[in-house]
């Protein structure tokens, strides 16, 4: 992820949401299968991570290493170190409970979001625990892959969804797992049961009685299967851009960017001099999309941060993937469309080129393969993604659509991934009186307005809320979200959302004609 860039921070998530082509009953009980949280688990002092870019809240942090079984169900196996920070609050108040945060991903590194949740004020009145989750950055072992990190580099000129494409990556799939697999790593221990075993485990092993809990993406995912095995000493859960376990199947991706898109798309309707410059945005995107695919563009272009320029492929799919990862600012996208459409690519192009310039080693791709090859994409096939692209995108090429957007190839990638199909554990819906927060924007394209629907439903203190012009991971990006979430964990049954319904997107850019 890009350094103090939100944008391209949620950009490079490799997160993504899936729908239910199947699934368990809602339940509150624990599945038979989770693993529980073990006495072989320790908390051992010790110094922080010393990130690329210095962390100002580190320098006044407690840290330490979190010691846990690899496999909880192998007693006596290896251990995996996960490296944990506890960050004072700015302004403590007697009585305050900590706040843990879950990251997304998953495979992101989770120190990297520190600057942006101090920012958020998140420890503003209580301290703040940082965990890496197995796997990530600076954990032990790290399942960062090199390998798919540069032939992410190199994808920005290809075709989307092309023999030429798909081979090299999974080359680099490959390399990946049989390098990991020859470490002695069990790969499908690195699984969001775990992950959730591991943060009661960080509970107990700090000696407190009880925390709150924050996350967003992959984070709601991890932190409502948190919820729904472990929920002693949960006091509030906040989960932000949902990504809920039972409705987490890899189709549901072309659902949410349709939603996301469209609430983008009728906003810029809703403005007055958006829809008199951009009259009928929405033609305009199925036309640039069927163009695109039909004859792409191949040029030079800059990435936006600086660099040499690259050659770059724009074909339908790579356009639509832009979309979903917000590599286009939302207020940007009708102008660049619009250019577009006129023979002027530019804003397009360097978007796509963004991609070319890659922190090598810093996604934990390991664990993004184990996660999403055992709890996303069993249950479904390729017929079914390709299903679903055609009702979210009725007239787009088939070429566009086969593809799940930020996770191409996904089957095959799973096919060499080979880990254990763990549906029937994780697929199911958590069903809690714990007073929990939903927060969703109106723009965001990865998780759609959906999926916080239905994970609500069975959240009976729920409060749910939409934050309108805001995309994937509200609350660095709205400052009305994090006086919702300080107000949430303050009073957890009646937080102040008042402020959401005088919030209006940003102004959307108006070029010349």
């Amino acid at each position: 992820m890009a350094k103090h860039n939100l944008n391209a921070a949620a950009a490079a998530v490799t997160l993504v949401c899936l729908a239910p082509f199947g699934g368990a009953t809602p339940s509150s009980a624990a599945s038979p299968r989770a693993p529980s949280p073990t006495a072989s688990s320790r908390f051992m002092p010790g110094s922080c991570p010393k990130p690329p870019e210095p962390i100002e809240a580190l320098s006044g942090a407690k840290c330490g290493s979190l010691e846990v079984p690899e496999n909880r169900a192998r007693p006596g196996g290896r251990t995996v170190m996960l490296p944990v920070a506890v960050i004072p609050a700015t302004v403590p108040k007697a009585g305050e409970d900590s706040v843990v945060f879950m990251a997304g991903g998953p495979g992101a590194d989770t120190f990297e979001d520190i600057p942006f949740l101090v920012a958020s004020g998140l420890n503003k009145n209580r301290e703040m625990i940082i965990m890496a989750q197995r796997g990530n950055l600076y954990a032990r072992p790290n399942l960062a892959c090199p390998e798919i990190d540069r032939y992410n580099a190199q994808a920005v000129g290809l075709r989307y969804d092309t023999k030429a494409s798909e081979r090299p990556l999974l080359d680099a799939v490959k390399k990946c797992r049989d390098r990991l697999a020859a470490d002695g790593i069990d790969l499908g221990a690195y699984n969001t049961t775990e992950n959730a075993a591991d943060f009661a485990d960080l509970r107990t092993a700090l000696g407190l009685k009880q925390w709150n809990v924050y996350g967003y993406s992959y984070g709601t995912n991890l932190a409502l299967t948190y919820l729904r095995e472990h929920p002693e000493g949960i006091r509030a859960v906040a989960i932000d851009s949902l990504t809920p376990p039972k409705e987490t199947v890899l189709p549901v991706t072309w659902s949410s960017a349709r939603q996301g898109i469209d609430g983008i798309l009728d906003a810029c309707a809703a403005e007055p001099r958006c829809k008199s410059r951009y009259p009928d945005l929405p033609r305009t995107l199925n036309e640039q999309v069927r163009r695109l695919e039909a004859k792409p563009l191949v040029l030079k272009a800059k990435p936006p941060d600086g660099g040499d320029p690259v050659k770059v492929d724009i074909d339908g799919g790579a356009l639509l993937n832009l979309l979903v990862a917000n590599a286009i600012k939302p207020a940007d996208l009708p102008a660049a469309l619009d250019e577009l459409s006129r023979g002027r690519p530019e804003r397009v192009a360097q978007a796509r080129a963004a991609d070319s310039v890659q922190n090598v080693g810093m996604t934990a791709h390991g664990l993004t393969e184990s996660v999403a090859c055992s709890e996303w994409v069993p249950g479904s096939s390729p017929s079914d993604l390709l299903n679903a692209g055609r009702k979210a995108f009725p007239g787009a090429p088939d070429t566009v659509l086969a593809q799940a957007p930020q996770l191409p190839f996904q089957y095959d990638v799973c096919r060499i991934w080979n880990v254990r199909d763990r549906t029937a554990a994780q697929r199911v819906a958590t069903t809690s009186a714990v007073p929990a927060l939903v927060i969703h924007g109106s723009f965001d394209t990865k998780t759609g307005a959906s999926l916080s629907r239905d994970a609500a439903r069975t959240l009976s203190r729920s409060t749910s809320v939409v934050i309108p012009g805001i995309g994937h991971w509200v609350v660095p990006q709205s400052p009305c979200a994090q006086q919702i979430l300080a107000s949430f964990f303050s009073r957890p049954t009646a937080p102040d959302t008042g402020c959401a319904a005088g919030v209006t997107p940003k102004a959307f850019t108006i070029v010349p004609k």
